[in-house]
């Protein structure tokens, strides 16, 4: 009995706790109103009556009257970039760095989110001279991730192997992949103009970096092959074999010429023979196939297609093996596997991809660069069938 009469003081006692903190809250959240200037609401007003414009300008009122409303004007200019509205945005911010009061903090806050909007917008000249300026701070750090972007979008590769040590002596994970690969695009760039030593020296400089970079081990056959040193250029291609076998099928072709040059074209077609039968994948096959073919004949392709397709099943594999039957078959034959391969082939024209590991990006060349994400070395260097509906 007692206890059911404490429980009918407690409801009433705890309703007038919680009318009591409700009027609390409310006279509270109307003082803070009342200080509030009037411009915010303009502002407001004007920004849900979709009149961008107005709305910045009112809300720039509201800073020059209550420095304390600077987050207003971060908020509002990220929302803007996040639409597309990168004037408006650049405009929010450049008003910010426009006041000689702003703290420093914030001042670095703005330089930030106006590169940002620069990087948005494509002017990267003016992005660049941004983040420049961020010398150092909490915002040091991103700025060079962004001029690091920017060096990549415009090629600037001396540039953006700079930044890159920049940021690695900053105490972040290191970056040996992307400066190794920036090395290798100036060793490319310096081969397509037969600078020679000058390739070799940005080769030197990627495998210092990053001893598995296969790219460089590929560039470094390309340069002897330049230089006409055939058996040189199979010292460097041969190694990919123990960097990562995944990567032959990108060699097969180079392996090939190099061996023709060197008068082993046999050689190099039982070396290739044995990449497909220990690392069997369609593009291995297929640069087999067409060697194999050619230099003991469509019996001996026909035999490497058919074992691989006993191994590892599908449709471009398929494709290949109906070719190898044609070439054996007899007329009466050939016209039905020639049907075949027809309709296989235009089944499977624009399956084989390369996926980006990353962001899954597709695509029909290779890329050391996905075009999607800018990831280093995300591709698999073999194409993926993808499973199609039947429907």
């Amino acid at each position: 009995m007692d206890l059911d009469f404490w429980w009918l003081l407690i409801i009433p006692v705890a309703f007038g706790l919680g009318w009591v903190a409700a009027r609390y809250d409310l006279k509270h959240l109307l003082s803070e109103s009342a200080n509030l200037p009037r411009s915010y609401f303009r502002g407001l007003n004007f920004l849900l009556n979709e009149q961008p414009d107005q709305a910045i300008d009112a809300f720039i009122e509201v800073v020059k009257l209550d420095p304390e409303t600077t987050e207003l004007h971060f908020a509002l200019g990220n929302l803007f970039r996040r639409r597309g509205e990168t004037e408006r945005a650049i405009r929010v911010h450049q008003n910010l760095l426009s006041r000689e009061d702003l703290p420093a903090n914030e001042r670095d806050h703005a330089l930030y989110e106006l590169g940002q909007d620069f990087l948005k917008a494509g002017l990267l000249d003016r992005a660049e001279e941004t983040f420049q300026r961020l010398h150092s701070g909490g915002y040091a750090l991103g700025a060079l991730r962004a001029l690091l972007t920017i060096f990549e979008i415009e090629k600037d590769w001396h540039k953006a192997i700079e930044a890159a040590q920049r940021i690695e002596a900053m105490g972040v994970p290191p970056l040996d992949k992307e400066i190794s690969q920036f090395h290798c695009e100036l060793a490319q760039e310096a081969l397509q103009h037969k600078r020679i030593d000058e390739a070799r020296n940005a080769l030197q400089q990627a495998l210092r970096c990053n001893p598995q970079n296969v790219r460089a081990t590929i560039l470094s056959g390309d340069v002897e092959m330049a230089c006409h040193e055939p058996t040189r250029a199979l010292e460097h291609w041969r190694q990919v074999e123990q960097q990562n076998p995944a990567y032959l099928p990108l060699v097969a072709d180079k392996l090939m010429q190099a061996y023709a040059a060197t008068g082993q074209s046999a050689q190099g077609a039982a070396l290739l023979t044995r990449y497909v039968e220990a690392y069997p994948s369609n593009d291995l096959l297929d640069a087999a196939y067409k060697h194999i073919a050619e230099l003991r004949g469509a019996q001996a392709a026909h035999a490497l297609a058919r074992t691989q397709m006993q191994k590892s099943p599908n449709l471009a594999g398929m494709t290949r093996l109906l070719e190898a039957q044609i070439a054996v078959a007899d007329e009466p034959r050939k016209s039905e596997l020639e049907l075949m391969r027809t309709l296989i082939q235009q089944r499977t024209k624009n399956l084989p991809r390369y996926t980006c590991q990353n962001c899954g990006f597709r695509a029909r060349l290779f890329y050391w660069q996905c075009p999607g994400c800018s990831g280093w070395e995300t591709y698999a260097p073999r194409r993926v069938e993808p499973i199609v509906s039947a429907n």
